[in-house]
């Protein structure tokens, strides 16, 4: 565990415009996955200066390493870098989705993976030094806000989607980019 003073997690938004597009992720989920693999396409397309979009880390147990890779990600934005950092260790679960997810959620290769290897494995992947971050003593408190934050809004599953401040049911991963922006300006 590692005693770091006056951390603090870079918050994962991009964009900077008045319409809020929220997006519930969890890092190894294939859906999630794919709404994150559409983020530039969607700022691109709806433009950063009308647009906001900000990612919450949604924790699923099924996917049996998600407490770990949903660590490291919120690990990665308290690095210099911060949400880019953060964004570069999705990245690169989202291109190695299998090699940190259960076949069937309860069998495979992951079975012998330690925590450790798993952090080992995304370090290698993004070229973003994880450890010393992913063992902050307090780094809990920021994963609880990113959950408290999914509960308070009903948020069960991911990925699920938010417009300023309202659940979205209608939006889905497979959506194309178009029918986002649609909805969005």
């Amino acid at each position: 565990m590692t005693q770091v003073r006056g951390w603090r997690a870079d918050p994962l938004v991009w964009g900077h415009g008045p319409r809020l597009f929220e997006m519930f992720l969890e890092p190894t989920c294939p859906f999630s996955v794919r709404a994150f693999g559409k983020l530039d396409a969607l700022l691109e397309a709806a433009g950063e200066d009308r647009i906001t979009v900000r990612l919450t880390m949604q924790s699923q147990p099924w996917h049996m390493y998600s407490g770990v890779v949903t660590r490291c990600v919120i690990a990665a934005s308290t690095l210099p870098g911060g949400r880019e950092a953060a964004r570069a260790v999705l990245a690169a679960v989202g291109a190695h989705r299998e090699e940190f997810e259960f076949a069937h959620h309860c069998a495979g290769p992951n079975m012998d993976a330690t925590p450790n290897q798993i952090i080992a494995r995304l370090e290698e992947y993004s070229g973003v030094a994880l450890a010393e971050a992913f063992a902050i003593a307090d780094l809990d408190r920021e994963i609880k806000r990113h959950c408290r934050y999914a509960r308070q809004n009903g948020i069960h599953v991911s990925p699920t989607f938010m417009i300023d401040g309202l659940v979205d049911p209608a939006i889905g991963s497979g959506d194309a980019v178009a029918d986002w922006v649609a909805r969005l300006v």
